[in-house]
């Protein structure tokens, strides 16, 4: 079942998605060649709660970690540890959800890290555009298909390939609700999008093939062939004209006080 949130419940989800996003903005602000991932693990967790917010995955399902990193060959849920470390040439994933007034905001980017080579810059590039996409076609009467359709449409036409185990999701009070997003699909198919509705879309694309495997930590998501990955996520409204992004935030809301711990 589909929770459509009332306008109460639209600000908060405002709120939230604004909170993720800032720690989003503040941990790619401090990322450096060298850094572990638990370092940033350590970042995130301390950001969020000093703003008196709750880091989503800690605990989620028995996930260990306050943020996933997902570094190059990783599509997801990569898990922050000491060995792992940023080196030069690196994209690096960081996906924040944050939990503010018992609703969850969830947004993430790929990171460059030093000198990345250019055919891996333009994947990431892309993995971006293919989010804008998604967003730009969600509007009241639109199909979840048409979002799918237009970012494997996308992807395709620059030589990628779309994961399709892994997908956006409806977010609220609940991490992950209904609907699934799916980021390939028919025009024109699907669950009909209508106001109230709140869901993320997350592309993840691949270099090479589309095929993922799952490691025995029970989280990790890698490519079969190891070819690198990038993925984008916003949540997003459905409004009564269109669409509004919740995890973005203006020049003008970065104070001073976002800048720090």
């Amino acid at each position: 079942m589909i929770n459509i949130k009332s306008a109460r419940e639209i600000e908060i989800m405002r709120e939230v998605g604004k909170m993720a996003a800032k720690t989003l903005h503040f941990l790619g602000q401090n990322l450096k060649i060298g850094m572990t991932t638990e370092e940033i693990n350590k970042m995130c967790h301390e950001y969020t709660v000093k703003r008196g917010g709750i880091p989503a995955t800690l605990g989620y399902h028995g996930f260990p970690k306050s943020l996933c990193t997902s570094k190059n060959e990783v599509i997801c849920h990569g898990i922050p540890n000491e060995k792992d470390v940023l080196n030069n040439g690196d994209i690096l994933n960081l996906d924040v959800t944050t939990i503010w007034k018992g609703f969850h905001g969830d947004t993430n980017k790929t990171f460059l890290i030093g000198n990345v080579k250019p055919e891996i810059q333009k994947l990431v590039e892309v993995t971006e555009k293919c989010l804008q996409a998604g967003i730009s076609v969600c509007r009241p009467g639109a199909r979840i298909g048409d979002i799918g359709a237009i970012i494997e449409e996308l992807a395709h036409g620059h030589g990628y390939s779309v994961v399709h185990e892994y997908c956006g999701h409806g977010i609220g009070r609940l991490f992950h609700e209904e609907p699934q997003i799916v980021h390939v699909g028919k025009k024109g198919t699907g669950t009909e999008l209508r106001p109230g509705m709140t869901f993320t879309i997350e592309p993840m694309i691949n270099i090479g093939k589309r095929h993922c495997k799952l490691l025995d930590d029970g989280w990790t998501v890698v490519t079969k062939d190891k070819s690198w990955s990038a993925q984008f996520e916003h949540t997003v409204l459905i409004t009564e004209e269109g669409c509004e992004i919740l995890t973005q935030f203006s020049h003008d809301e970065w104070t001073v006080d976002d800048e720090k711990i």
